[in-house]
C-alpha cells in the first residue's frame, strides 16, 4: 500500500474574508509544489531566489490560470519552523482564492494537513520540545495579556530551561553513582551521604516550586474563576455590569431576578477574572430559584476568588456572617460593602473581620479602584519569576508531581540506608517523568491528544 504524500498543505489564516490569507506547505516536495502553481513576475524561478526571500508573482489554479497576485517565500530544512522544506503564499484574504490555491497544491501532490501537524513536525524534528509546542497552542488560545506573555515565554524555552536544570542535576547524580558502582577499581570519589542528600533535596525543592506554580499558571492562561455572591438585592448584577462596562445582567429591585449564573471576563488590578454573577443566596420554595441557589453554591466551590457583597444600608444578618465564613473556607475572599451612597446601617463585627473588605457603590462604580488594589495584593506577581516559567496544564502538573514524589522517595530511601541501586530506581523514575514534560519520553497517544486541540494550518 503506497504511503500518503509527505508534503502537507493548509490554509493558515481564520475562515472568512480578510486583508491577508496564508497558504502553507511543509515536506520534501514543498518548494517543488509551490513552484508548480506560482509564476514570479521576473524571470527567475522561486528556488533561484535565496531562501526566506519574498518573491512577487501570480498564484495559479490547477489549470494554470492566475487567481491572485501574491508574495511567496520558501525555507530549506532544517532551518525552518518544521525542520523540513517549507513554502508559504501570502495572498489577499479571499476565501475563494485560498480555496482554489489549496486545490492547486493538492493537484500537484500535497495533502491536507491535520490539526497541529505543522507544529507536530516541528516537535518530531527537534525544533521545539513538547513544552514549547504546548505553548504554541496556549498562545493561539490566549484570552488575556498575561496569558499571551506567559505562552510567549514558554515558547522561547523559559519552562524548558527550568526543567532541564533539574533533569541535568539528577543525571549527574545517576552518572556518579553508576561510575562508582560499575568501576569499583577506578579512583572515583564516592558520594558522601550528606552531599547526595543535599543534591536530592535541592532538586526536590525545585520540583516543589515548579508544582506550586501550576495554580498561578492556570489562572494566567484561563483567568481566575471569581464568584460574586450575596443575599438577593445586594447588588451582585450591578457589580458585574460595572466591572464589564455594560449592562450584561438584568438589574431590578425584585429579589430573585437572577436565576442562573452569568459569566463574563474582565481584567482588574492586573489580574484576569472570569466573573460569575450568581443567584441570591436565600431559602426559597420556588424550585427554579432553588436550582439557581444550588448553582451559586457550586460556583463558590469552584472559585479561585470569592467576592461577598453585603448591603451596607441594611443591618448584617446571621446569614451574612455564615456566608463570609463559608467563602473564606473555600477560596481567597474579599468583602464588598455595597451601596455606600446610602446611609450605613451595617455594623462591622469580629465575625466579618476575617477577610479584607472595601466600601463600593456598584451602581456608580465608586470604590472599584480599591477592589482592584485588593485583588492585585491577593494575586501578586512572583518576584524574580520570568514569563513562561509556570506550569499551565494538568498534564504538566501530573508529570511534575510524579517527579517530585520519586525524588522524595529517593531521599527517604537514602535515610533508610537502602542500597544505591534501589535508590537509583526512584531517580530514574523522576527523570522519566521530567522527560514527559519536554517530550523526551512521552507516549504517542499523549502527543496525539496534545496536537489534536490545535487548529489546522498550525
Amino acid at each position: 500500500m503506497p504511503l500518503p504524500p509527505d508534503t502537507i498543505a493548509a490554509i493558515s489564516t481564520p475562515p472568512g474574508p480578510g486583508a491577508i490569507g496564508v497558504l502553507r506547505l511543509s515536506g520534501s516536495r514543498a518548494v517543488q509544489i509551490a513552484e508548480g502553481c506560482f509564476r514570479p513576475l521576473r524571470a527567475k524561478s522561486l528556488s533561484q531566489h535565496p531562501p526566506r526571500t519574498l518573491v512577487y508573482g501570480d498564484l495559479l489554479d490547477r489549470e494554470g490560470q492566475p487567481i491572485d497576485r501574491v508574495l511567496c517565500t520558501y525555507s530549506r530544512g532544517p532551518a525552518s519552523y518544521t525542520g523540513e522544506d517549507t513554502a508559504e503564499f501570502q495572498c489577499h484574504g479571499s476565501p475563494m482564492v485560498l480555496s482554489l490555491g489549496l486545490d492547486a497544491l493538492f493537484s500537484l501532490g500535497a495533502r491536507q494537513a491535520g490539526p497541529g501537524e505543522f507544529t507536530r513536525r516541528a516537535f518530531l524534528n527537534g525544533k521545539l520540545d513538547l513544552a514549547q509546542a504546548e505553548a504554541v497552542g496556549d498562545l493561539l488560545e490566549a484570552k488575556n495579556r498575561e496569558g499571551a506573555r506567559h505562552a510567549a515565554g514558554q515558547l522561547t524555552g523559559a519552562l524548558s530551561r527550568k526543567i532541564e536544570a533539574i533533569y541535568s542535576a539528577l543525571v549527574d547524580v545517576m552518572a556518579h553513582f553508576h561510575a562508582v558502582l560499575d568501576y569499583p577499581d577506578e579512583d572515583i570519589d564516592p558520594f558522601r551521604m550528606e552531599e547526595l542528600d543535599k543534591a536530592l533535596l535541592d532538586q526536590y525543592q525545585a520540583l516543589c516550586a515548579l508544582t506550586a506554580s501550576y495554580r498561578r499558571g492556570r489562572y494566567l492562561r484561563d483567568g481566575i474563576p471569581c464568584a460574586i455572591v450575596g443575599r438577593p438585592n445586594a447588588g451582585k448584577s450591578s457589580l458585574l455590569n460595572a466591572l464589564v462596562g455594560y449592562d450584561r445582567a438584568i438589574v431590578t429591585d425584585i429579589p430573585g431576578t437572577t436565576r442562573d449564573t452569568v459569566e463574563e471576563r474582565v481584567e482588574l488590578g492586573g489580574v484576569t477574572l472570569r466573573l460569575v454573577d450568581t443567584a441570591g443566596l436565600r431559602d426559597s420554595d420556588d424550585p427554579i430559584e432553588q436550582m439557581g441557589v444550588a448553582r451559586s453554591r457550586r460556583a463558590m466551590e469552584e472559585a479561585g476568588l470569592i467576592l461577598v457583597l453585603l448591603d451596607q444600608s441594611q443591618p448584617a444578618g446571621r446569614e451574612d456572617a455564615a456566608l463570609v465564613r463559608q467563602a473564606v473556607e473555600l477560596a481567597p475572599t474579599i468583602i464588598l460593602l455595597n451601596k455606600m451612597d446610602l446611609p450605613p446601617r451595617l455594623e462591622w463585627t469580629s465575625e466579618l473581620d476575617i477577610a479584607p473588605h472595601a466600601p463600593i457603590c456598584a451602581k456608580t462604580g465608586l470604590g472599584l479602584g480599591d477592589l482592584a488594589e485588593l485583588i492585585s495584593r491577593e494575586f501578586p506577581r512572583e518576584k524574580g519569576q520570568q514569563a513562561g516559567e509556570l506550569l499551565t496544564n494538568q498534564r504538566q502538573m501530573e508529570a511534575a508531581q510524579r517527579a517530585q514524589a520519586a525524588v522524595l522517595r529517593s531521599r527517604e530511601a537514602l535515610e533508610a540506608g537502602v542500597t544505591p541501586d534501589a535508590l537509583l530506581t526512584d531517580v530514574e523514575e523522576a527523570l522519566s517523568a521530567l522527560g514527559e514534560l519536554t517530550g523526551q519520553s512521552v507516549r504517542e497517544d499523549v502527543t496525539n491528544r496534545i496536537f489534536s486541540r490545535f487548529c489546522v494550518g498550525k
